[in-house]
């Protein structure tokens, strides 16, 4: 039950001591370092080793207590990253130097040599699957451990999950309204919360089912499909077709070469301005838009995509693609298809599929109905169900401000709790019942129907028998005791895996599952 699937896992066979060892890059940003967390995690420290407690063992939980933007699942994301985090765990010198002096009062030398000390070769991760749906109160992450390191682990873990599941769930919530045969591309870098938001979001969409992104950087360091065009001010930028200097362009196929590729694009608009199947719809198109989209067109012959909007969309801009395309499609290329950013995309897509079906019929140019639709315009959830609801033509939709920020919901709220120490369960209580951990090491399973459709997450206790295929078990809400139901499920999946084992003892049939970096090919 993946989101996109986006994200490829190694699975390994070994046992944890020989995986112990294994180099691993750090984080994508070079700021998630052990010093990427909250003061009193080093206060805390300190206290424990006072205290000779920092050696305890124990288990905390990461979970969420709700799901976001008012919906009924999540998608979970950020893991990758987190392993990162762990594997590379190491204060440095001069990080060690900081925290003396940050810490309020004076600290013991032997502290100091603690912290120079400490990594997470002693702390065991246990995960969902990044990229799988989940829900409240299901441990997305167990790490267990030293009191103290996996304590300092607990506000950078935090910190990379949050915003990837949230933006993840955002992107997963948008392409169920696109729907699975709309393609999704995500635009939001100018209006991040800055680089290390819009690295994050460029990732974390992909992974919730977008397809590419205008994010260069990201395109780079996760082999995400790249896509834009042009924008305005390239279109605005020329005054007339006067202007183009270099006027031709070889066939695709390199036999011939058209030696005014401009006259040739001017002979085909006075074509399609006197059709008459256009009720004569076309008058005198905008000039210096002609001018940009020809200029394009000899730049990019295979990849011409233009942005109609600067002017008037159905009289200059529609036409004055189609005159450029088409001049295209007489050297053997084709050309992609327009992008709407402003107006009633609705409306404006249909009209312009209709005339590009005209043209297709009329002219005898085969596929050319078939041009790609893009739209833009600060688009979100709602935006796209009132456009599907109202009938549209736009093959793509170009999504990025309500996207990267997560307009609709400021932070999924995901906490980080103690629910073991020294194989003694811990509880924390509140007047709240739905700030009440759930106390205790679990185990938790997905349990699934005949049909294949998973029914219910459940959690047990570490000892306590695993549900069994075609074994009727009692699943009961933790907090509602009237929410409870018989399940015989079909297929049970364990969802906690072991994705850093530490140094501990396992068998050899332990399987060890290490997130890679999403390659080129996709």
């Amino acid at each position: 039950m993946q989101a996109g699937g986006r994200i490829l896992f190694i699975t390994m066979e070994a046992r944890a001591s020989q995986n112990a060892g294994r180099v691993m890059d750090g984080p994508t940003n070079p700021m998630v370092t052990p010093l990427l967390t909250d003061l009193y995690q080093f206060t805390m420290a300190y206290a424990y080793w006072k205290a000779g407690k920092h050696n305890e063992r124990a288990v905390f939980d990461l979970y969420f207590r709700k799901n976001p933007f008012g919906g009924e699942f999540t998608v979970f994301a950020g893991l990758e990253e987190c392993i990162k985090l762990i594997a590379n765990f190491k204060l440095t010198e001069e990080e060690v130097s900081f925290i003396h002096k940050s810490l309020p009062g004076s600290c013991e030398e032997g502290f100091l040599n603690y912290l120079r000390e400490i990594d997470c070769s002693d702390v065991e991760v246990y995960a969902i699957s990044e990229g799988t749906v989940v829900f409240p109160k299901v441990p997305l992450l167990r790490l267990e451990g030293p009191v103290a390191v996996v304590q300092l682990l607990e506000t950078p873990v935090l910190n990379l999950v949050n915003f990837a599941s949230l933006v993840t769930t955002n992107a997963a919530r948008h392409r169920l309204v696109a729907g699975q045969s709309k393609m999704l591309f995500e635009f939001g870098l100018r209006r991040a919360q800055g680089p290390d938001g819009a690295i994050g979001a460029s990732k974390y969409c992909y992974i919730g089912g977008f397809d590419a992104t205008s994010n260069v950087a990201a395109g780079r360091l996760f082999g995400i499909p790249l896509r834009g065009t042009h924008s305005h001010a390239f279109v605005s930028s020329f005054m007339s077709p006067d202007e183009i200097l270099e006027r031709s362009l070889c066939s695709s196929d390199g036999s011939s070469t058209c030696e005014d590729f401009v006259t040739l694009v001017h002979s085909w608009l006075s074509k399609i301005q006197w059709l008459k199947s256009l009720g004569g719809i076309f008058g005198e198109t905008n000039q210096s838009e002609l001018a940009a989209f020809i200029s394009y067109a000899l730049a990019f012959p295979n990849n011409f995509l233009a942005l109609v909007d600067t002017y008037d969309v159905i009289r200059s801009g529609v036409p004055n693609f189609c005159a450029v395309a088409l001049a295209l499609s007489d050297l053997g290329y084709r050309a992609v298809g327009i992008r709407l950013d402003s107006g009633d995309l609705a409306y404006l897509s249909s009209e312009a599929r209709k005339i590009f079906h005209t043209i297709e019929k009329e002219l005898g140019v085969p596929g050319f109905g078939k041009m790609i639709i893009t739209a833009s315009n600060d688009l979100n959830e709602e935006t796209l169900d009132a456009i599907r609801k109202q009938g549209h033509e736009v093959d793509c939709f170009g999504i990025g401000t309500y996207l990267v920020t997560c307009y609709a919901q400021a932070a999924l709220g995901c906490v980080f709790k103690l629910v073991e120490i020294n194989n003694q369960p811990r509880i924390k209580l509140s007047e709240d019942v739905s700030k009440v951990s759930i106390p205790c090491k679990k185990r938790c399973y997905r349990l699934y129907g005949k049909e294949g459709y998973s029914l219910v997450d459940i959690m047990t206790g570490e000892n306590e028998p695993c549900p069994k295929v075609g074994e009727r078990i009692l699943c009961r809400h933790p907090f509602s005791e009237s929410q409870r139901a018989y399940v015989v499920p079909k297929r049970v999946e364990e969802l906690l895996k072991c994705y850093w084992p530490g140094k501990s003892e396992h068998e050899d049939t332990t399987e060890t599952v290490f997130p890679v970096p999403l390659p080129p090919q996709y």
